[in-house]
């Protein structure tokens, strides 16, 4: 795929890891995906979701993260706890989206999609640089936040407290999934419906979809929200 390198870009730990790029060539491609792994994964796992979605209109880049995880605790955890990797994480996808807009992708024909932390990622990439991408999916994931609130911990955020979301821009009429299981081990309900209410305020237009039991995966129902939003077009 010409125009971009087979490195990452950015600052910290995650800047100059591998970058797969898959799908259609750029100059044929209709659309960019941006897929973030999660914790102990690689770029190949969003590769086969990519594939599953059966578009071959559809370029995507899945980059690596350092030691194969974004950051070290849980995204529920004090930010300075999972610094430099949040940081770096994010100077990643903001790079990414520097790359594929010279390569001619304005942020309208550019979706973000991660599973588990990389789902994390994913929505706050998202909701701090608001950009009007064309989709932004979280597989298992809520917003990480921008400061720690003052509080006890909460049973409902899996006993860790609040955190603050104050973010300056829109996300006029973007489509958002947040999907996550009723009894997620790692994704705390209480999070995913925050993350919704927070990313309504930016003006982006929120689906959830909450899968009945214990789990921690993704399922076909949010792999067909996926591909219908990607075949409209515009």
């Amino acid at each position: 795929m010409s125009g971009l390198a087979a490195t990452t870009r950015g600052t910290g730990p995650h800047a100059g890891q591998r970058l797969v790029i898959a799908g259609a060539p750029l100059e044929r491609a209709r659309l960019v995906l941006v897929m973030i792994h999660g914790r102990g994964g690689a770029p190949e796992d969003m590769i086969g979701l990519a594939d599953h979605l059966s578009l071959p209109d559809l370029a995507v880049l899945a980059p690596q993260a350092a030691g194969h995880s974004w950051w070290p605790d849980s995204f529920l955890a004090p930010l300075e706890a999972n610094e430099p990797g949040l940081s770096s994480g994010l100077s990643v996808i903001s790079t990414l989206l520097e790359d594929v807009s010279e390569q001619g992708f304005d942020p309208e024909r550019v979706g973000l999609v991660g599973f588990s932390q990389g789902a994390c990622l994913a929505v706050e990439a998202a909701a701090r640089l608001a950009r009007p991408f064309r989709a932004v999916v979280a597989l298992s994931g809520g917003l990480v936040g921008t400061g720690d609130a003052d509080g006890a911990p909460r049973a409902d955020l899996y006993h860790r407290p609040a955190k603050t979301f104050a973010y300056e821009g829109r996300l006029p009429d973007v489509p958002v999934l947040l999907g996550c299981h009723e009894r997620d081990p790692h994704i705390p309900l209480a999070r995913v419906y925050e993350s919704a209410e927070i990313m309504r305020g930016m003006g982006a237009k929120v689906d959830t979809l909450i899968i009945p039991g214990a789990g921690h995966s993704v399922v076909e129902q949010e792999a067909t929200w996926l591909r219908g939003q990607l075949n409209i077009e515009g």
